[in-house]
């Protein structure tokens, strides 16, 4: 039997007196990863996850009868809410896929209502998610140093890279033979080359969930997405690989996922500064509170592309303030985020913007 969830109270959270400075200190490294890609590409692209591999549209219903601890901030009521998904890899510069990172999963779901978090503009709610339930890095100092290493090899030594990536998906699946994970090896290309809509995501770090706090899932459930689970895709000699077998699937698939909470019942078990550790299932399950369906289209439409890739931005920190996020790592991204959109948007000189309930027009 499983512990009843904890109320969210402000004590739970542990602000240390350096958060300011390292807050500065991604800035600065994600400038050198973004000038870096703005000057080989002639136009700037997000300082992590800058490659697109499928844009889709969707549509989000929240459940009716959810028990009060669900039935919180944008799930307190039935609903049904337009979505964009992005699907993406999470390197900051444009890489061949033959070079096999973490996927990365962007939901943005349009027309919320309810008080929004500070500078949350717009009506909409995101949720970031990877398809791994930990991070790579305890705290947001720790994440600077490995952004430091990677901002070193941003466009530099692709055939390396590519060449290391084949290495480290070797030395992976060696681990895990004998059962181990190793985010690290994970994030410097030795995960597994999966295709992206056969993955679970996760949001890795936690969120205020109205009175409780909890982490989020996203989970595939429709049998066109489940079969696709364990199917690797060979990327040799094929720079977007990835992308191209997105698009053949769903043109024909239903994709069908459960949006899962899982509330937070033992804050030593489950922390809130430390997202390297896994909340484990058994302990605190997760709980499905809606589902979201894409129906088959063109995964890769011209439009929604330029609509979604290019003049929108994803953050934690766009939604609402039921959903604030909690931890060192995410009060270091609000700043990261918006300092790397204000970058692309200026560079570009195409402002971003939050679309409108009926879809891609700006409010």
């Amino acid at each position: 039997m499983t512990n009843a969830p904890i109320r969210y109270s402000p004590d739970v959270e542990d602000i240390q007196p350096d958060e300011a400075e390292t807050a500065q200190g991604l800035n600065e490294t994600f400038d050198t990863i973004l000038e870096t890609t703005a000057h080989d590409y002639g136009h700037a692209v997000r300082s992590v996850h800058a490659k697109a591999h499928g844009i889709l549209e969707a549509t989000l219903r929240v459940h009716d009868g959810l028990p009060p601890e669900l039935a919180q901030g944008l799930f307190a009521q039935p609903a049904t809410h337009k979505a964009y998904l992005r699907l993406s890899t999470n390197a900051g510069d444009i890489l061949p896929d033959a070079i096999s990172l973490p996927r990365g999963l962007a939901l943005k779901i349009l027309d919320v209502e309810g008080e929004r978090l500070p500078g949350a503009e717009g009506k909409t709610q995101d949720f970031i998610m990877v398809n791994g339930p930990v991070f790579q890095a305890k705290t947001a100092d720790q994440f600077l140093g490995n952004l430091k290493l990677l901002a070193k090899t941003t466009d530099k030594l692709e055939g390396t890279k590519t060449v290391m990536s084949s290495v480290l998906r070797g030395v992976n699946k060696a681990l895990e033979a004998v059962g181990v994970e190793s985010p690290a090896i994970q994030s410097l290309g030795g995960a597994p080359n999966v295709d992206p809509l056969g993955q679970t995501y996760y949001s890795v770090t936690p969120f205020l969930y109205g009175d409780y706090i909890a982490k989020f899932s996203l989970v595939p459930v429709a049998p066109d997405l489940t079969e696709l689970e364990t199917r690797e895709i060979d990327a040799s000699g094929r720079p977007d690989a990835i992308r191209e077998t997105v698009q053949a699937e769903m043109r024909e698939r239903m994709g069908v996922w459960e949006l899962r909470v899982q509330l937070c019942r033992d804050l030593a078990k489950q922390p809130v500064e430390d997202p390297t550790v896994e909340w484990k299932e058994d302990e605190a399950p997760f709980q499905t509170v809606a589902t979201l369906t894409a129906e088959p289209q063109d995964s890769w439409d011209e439009d929604r592309v330029r609509a979604v890739d290019e003049e929108m931005r994803f953050s934690v920190w766009t939604g609402l303030a039921a959903h604030r996020p909690l931890g060192n790592i995410n009060r270091a991204r609000r700043t990261a985020y918006q300092h790397s959109a204000d970058f692309r948007a200026r560079f570009n000189r195409c402002p971003l913007h939050e679309p409108a309930a009926k879809g891609l027009a700006a409010e």
